[in-house]
């Protein structure tokens, strides 16, 4: 009795010179990739496709749940607790928040909304990061906004902050859990126990919004 062959997993291979390994990325809107050292050799690629081959059907599962809450937004998109209506002008260069209505450009409008959300993130995150920093009796030497592919927030160990931008996109309790964890790494600069349990004394409720942001991270974009 024959068995029907298994169906390839389609993807695209990128060279790098910073790759020690092999590594395998999973993206929603642009499918699997594999990142391979310069001189590894083309077959290694498939033979990782091979390897991780139940993994990476389950991260393309969770992409497809991803593009279908995005798909979902229709003409909309979230900030913190509210949810903006998107309205296309023609005409317009730059995005405008009028009450539950956001203005934007006709034609793919992406550009302008990023920029909006990037101005909204300083105006959002700037006085979260104020108040928790004094409450927690620390100070911070700065504060950038940018568009980390792999990270939502850092710490220098100079008290510098970067905030990314697409956390508008998320609940508001989520952009202040990421705001108190930056701050406490403000004391403790590491993931110890003792910067958990600092964590915890100041936004108890950590637990819940990490592994909200773990689950639906992916959905946080435009």
């Amino acid at each position: 009795m024959s068995t029907s062959p298994t169906p390839q997993i389609p993807y695209t291979v990128r060279r790098s010179t910073r790759a020690r390994r092999v590594r395998v990325n999973v993206h929603a809107h642009t499918g699997v990739e594999v990142v391979l050292p310069a001189r590894a050799p083309e077959r290694e690629a498939a033979a990782a496709i091979s390897e991780l081959r139940p993994w990476i059907e389950r991260r393309l599962a969770e992409a497809r749940e991803t593009m279908a809450v995005i798909a979902g937004r229709g003409a909309s998109l979230p900030y913190l607790d509210s949810t903006l209506r998107l309205v296309a002008e023609p005409g317009r260069t730059r995005a405008h928040r009028r009450g539950e209505q956001l203005l934007v450009p006709g034609g793919d409008a992406r550009p302008a909304i990023e920029r909006f959300y990037r101005r909204a993130a300083r105006a959002e995150i700037a006085p979260r990061l104020d108040r928790a920093s004094a409450a927690a009796g620390l100070a911070y030497s700065g504060l950038d906004i940018r568009a980390q592919r792999t990270r939502w927030a850092s710490c220098s160990s100079r008290g510098r902050m970067s905030f990314n931008w697409r956390l508008l996109l998320a609940p508001e309790r989520v952009l202040e859990y990421v705001v108190w964890h930056e701050v406490c790494h403000l004391e403790v600069l590491d993931h110890s126990p003792r910067f958990w349990a600092l964590l915890a004394r100041h936004w108890p409720g950590w637990r819940e919004d990490r592994a909200w942001l773990s689950r639906h991270g992916p959905t946080l974009v435009l």
